[in-house]
């Protein structure tokens, strides 16, 4: 059954600006292994992208379990790439199944999440 469906919408460049105000910003969104993608990409765009992907992901995860991001926190959620590239929930509070899908284009990533009741 599912439990919830959360979106997210998001300007890259309100990211980017985020990050030029203050580069911890990155370390308050991003878990300790999404930091260590983060700063592998060497082109500040794909930086960007990652990191408001991140954002606006765990922005719907939020939204999916009916709280917002303030009851659940950054770092309570983690979304790494799987073998084929796609975006998983490797760590949430949750303990059912999670469905995720990112796009980007242009200047905007879009995040959708489902939340499935194991029973």
């Amino acid at each position: 059954m599912i439990i919830g469906h959360g979106i997210d919408l998001q300007e890259i460049d309100a990211i980017k600006r985020a990050y030029e105000k203050n580069n911890r910003f990155a370390k308050r969104v991003l878990t300790e292994k999404e930091f260590q993608v983060f700063s592998g990409f060497k082109a500040e765009k794909r930086q960007m992208e990652f990191l408001a992907g991140r954002w606006a992901a765990k922005e719907a995860f939020a939204k999916a379990m009916g709280t917002g991001i303030g009851t659940l926190g950054f770092q309570d959620i983690e979304i790494l790439n799987n073998q084929l590239g796609a975006p998983e929930i490797t760590q949430s509070p949750f303990t059912g199944r999670c469905f995720i899908s990112l796009s980007h284009t242009g200047n905007l990533v879009q995040a959708s999440v489902i939340l499935e009741d194991d029973e």
